[in-house]
């Protein structure tokens, strides 16, 4: 931990805010003292704050986090301009800008997207600037539900190409059972799935927050998968992790990385719709990982269009794979189980091509 030279550090909203929403200055105040002793040692630093519709709430007169769409968007309409505001403030102190970068998962699905975002953060880290990441919550749509930030954190981390992730939550670590039930213990160190058996998680944030224990452990997975070490603690112990004491939960990399836009196409984007393959076709995709042409598949359902993700399931309907599509729905029920020659003869050139094509598929079971 104290030889990670970048590091993405991110922070739910009940470590940030007041159980009605709002902004807890001291909270803010010692995450940032926390951040700007690290930074002080030449370490990068990305943080991914939460936050935004939490400190929008008390100014709209709304004392919990709402449930529907709009309300949420108009809160971190007004919340994110005041929380990067207090931010700016804080880091002034330790002599630090930061930047504001706002992301969907859209962004960065798409090869020029994703590209931009990844140049946006490195010349902002090569400029000395502290960049603040959060979810576009006031344009989101289902991606608004993102798991508090926590997955946003382990794809960031992997864009960047960080040496370790920190996310900081309102208890300690992972426990084998309830934090506040007696006997549950611990669990300091996570070295693969094995380790995880019989732990007992809740998936419900807080009030104000979305995240919970197990959209903080699907992140660590993310995250250790591509070969990024974790860290998990609470807030409170900011300064103590950053500063490489034993505190918390340390999962170890278990994996290798891979391709950025590959990994952000496997946890970070809804299918829009699904094809359904041939058992020859989910071995070429699956097993040999050629393309899938319009010959493997048998049928086709949602309402997408070409650039969409979309699911590739198998016989038995289950999905094992994910891409991005090169043809509208609308178009593909007249080109399946047909060669490309053979459409490239009638339909012309522009359909002599994959449905989904080996560089824009992941492998989501084997």
């Amino acid at each position: 931990m104290t030889r990670a030279r970048r590091v993405v550090v991110k922070v739910g909203s009940s470590s940030l805010t007041g159980s009605a929403g709002g902004l807890d200055d001291a909270r803010v105040d010692a995450l940032v003292d926390a951040l700007g002793a690290r930074l002080g040692s030449g370490t990068e630093i990305v943080l991914v704050s939460s936050g935004a519709i939490a400190t929008g709430l008390p100014t709209l007169g709304i004392t919990r986090r709402p449930r529907d769409l709009a309300t949420q968007q108009a809160a971190a309409s007004v919340g994110q301009g005041r929380l990067l505001a207090y931010y700016t403030g804080a880091f002034a102190r330790h002599d630090r800008t930061v930047g504001q970068v706002l992301l969907t998962a859209e962004d960065v699905t798409r090869r020029a997207h994703y590209r931009n975002a990844q140049r946006t953060l490195y010349r902002l880290l090569e400029l000395g600037v502290v960049p603040i990441v959060n979810e576009n919550d006031t344009v989101a749509t289902d991606e608004i539900r993102f798991g508090d930030n926590d997955r946003l954190a382990a794809l960031v981390a992997h864009l960047v190409h960080a040496d370790l992730l920190v996310l900081l939550s309102d208890v300690e670590g992972l426990y084998d059972g309830p934090p506040s039930r007696s006997g549950s213990a611990l669990v300091s160190e996570v070295t693969g799935a094995d380790d995880l058996a019989g732990v007992t998680m809740r998936g419900t944030g807080s009030g104000v927050g979305l995240g919970g224990m197990v959209t903080k452990v699907e992140a660590a997975r993310i995250a250790t998968a591509a070969g990024i070490p974790v860290v998990l603690t609470s807030a409170a112990r900011a300064a103590q992790a950053l500063a490489g004491d034993d505190v918390g939960t340390y999962f170890h990399p278990t994996g290798r990385r891979t391709a950025t836009r590959l990994l952000w196409l496997a946890h970070a984007t809804s299918s829009r719709g699904s094809l359904h393959l041939d058992a020859g076709a989910v071995d070429a995709v699956v097993r040999r990982r050629l393309s899938l042409l319009p010959a493997g598949v048998v049928a086709v359902e949602g309402a997408f269009v070409a650039g969409d993700p979309v699911d590739l399931c198998d016989e038995n309907g289950h999905a094992v794979a994910r891409g991005l599509v090169n043809f509208d729905a609308a178009e593909l029920p007249g080109l399946l189980g047909r060669s490309t020659r053979e459409l490239a003869r009638e339909l012309g050139p522009a359909y002599e091509r994959e449905v989904v094509h080996r560089d824009d598929l992941v492998i989501l079971r084997h």
